[in-house]
Formats: structure tokens, C-alpha cells, sequence
């Protein structure tokens, strides 16, 4: 499934397509079973390991799946069996990382903010330079 010129971020985001289309715990963004990719590799042994472990940090890493988990209480199999019980430090880390992450989506927006605050008072300084000096070559080019 993958050719070394191939970009592996490309090919885990077709696999990940490929998955959820597959499977409603994928789709649904359900709380995946410790251990998924083993059944996954079990299933479809087409499936490169490297590239299914880069599908499943994007998939596990992803708003609705932190989300899902932050609030789940039992993990799922791919046939959407229930197993083994979320555990209280996988929900606090889930809670954890979306904390952080909020916190750095504000911040990049408010540096966003104060950057483009100070681009419009540079425009607007730059503008009162610019009249200034057009009044100043009015008044004195007349002289001349």
C-alpha cells in the first residue's frame, strides 16, 4: 500500500478514510479498544503498519475523538463490541489535552489579533506621515 514516493500522511489520511467508511467506531468516533490495530492488521493484512499507526494518532488525536473520550465510559471493538472500561487517567488526559489545545487556539488567535492591530496602526501611522509630507511639499512647492 505504500511506495516509498508516496507522502504517508497522504496515505494514513486515504487509509483513515478507508476506515471509517469501514467501521462505525471509526465513524462515530468511538472510543477505540486498546489493541485496534492488531485486529485491524488481523483483518486486512493489505494494511502497512507504519502507515496504520500514523491513521490511528489522527484519528485518536482528533477534536470529536478526544471529545468521546473525555465523556466515555467503555472502549469498543471493531464490530462495535463493548470491551474493557475507560479508565478515569485516559478521560482526565483526553480532558487535558483539549484543555491545552483551546488554551493554544486562543492565544494564536489573540497574537493574531495584536498583529493586526499593530499592521493598522502602522498603515494608519504611515498615512499620517504620508499626508503630512504631501502638505509640506504643497506648501513649500509653491514657493518655488
Amino acid at each position: 500500500m505504500n511506495t516509498p514516493t508516496e507522502n504517508p500522511v497522504q496515505n494514513a489520511r486515504a487509509l483513515l478514510k478507508t476506515l471509517q467508511e469501514s467501521f462505525s467506531v471509526f465513524r462515530d468516533y468511538s472510543p477505540l479498544a486498546i489493541g485496534i490495530d492488531k485486529q485491524l492488521l488481523a483483518r486486512r493484512s493489505d494494511i502497512d503498519r507504519k502507515t496504520l499507526r500514523i491513521a490511528l494518532g489522527m484519528h485518536t488525536h482528533s477534536l470529536r475523538y478526544l471529545k468521546t473520550m473525555e465523556k466515555a465510559t467503555h472502549r469498543l471493538d471493531l464490530d462495535g463490541q463493548t470491551g474493557e472500561e475507560v479508565t478515569p487517567d485516559h478521560r482526565n488526559h483526553a480532558s487535558e489535552v483539549l484543555r491545552e489545545r483551546f488554551k493554544k487556539d486562543a492565544e494564536r488567535r489573540r497574537a493574531q489579533r495584536e498583529a493586526e492591530a499593530a499592521a493598522r496602526q502602522a498603515e494608519a501611522a504611515e498615512r499620517q506621515r504620508s499626508e503630512k509630507l504631501n502638505q509640506l511639499m504643497a506648501k513649500f512647492g509653491k514657493a518655488k
